[in-house]
């Protein structure tokens, strides 16, 4: 079985929104990282580090649901997804992509 790499899992993670701005996980920069692991007894399996803008942000158990479902949806060979909050380096309006800063009328 072929585990997709990290770009696809990327790609696939875009397809997470975060409701209160409509803007995916990936542009606004709160995934940390995303690595593929080795299947173990022939099921793949994804780490996903990511953050939230604030630590009291109420929709980490929403987002991480949504993390798992996508990759799930697009990837049935995956049978374990692993959220893992990352609260160091602290989330900053830098890390969002270009587009997104743009939305939001910041640019650099």
């Amino acid at each position: 079985m072929v585990i997709p790499g990290e770009a696809q899992l990327l790609e696939a993670l875009r397809e997470v929104n975060d409701p209160e701005v409509g803007v995916n996980i990936v542009d606004l920069g709160l995934v940390y990282g995303i690595e593929p692991l080795a299947a173990e007894g022939g099921a793949a399996r994804v780490r996903v580090r990511m953050t939230m803008t604030s630590r009291a942000c109420p929709l980490g158990d929403w987002l991480a649901d949504g993390v798992r479902a996508a990759l799930r949806a697009r990837f049935p060979e995956i049978a374990e997804v692993e959220v893992a909050w990352v609260w160091e380096p602290p989330w900053t309006p830098e890390r969002m992509s270009a587009q997104a800063r743009a939305r939001f009328g910041w640019r650099r």
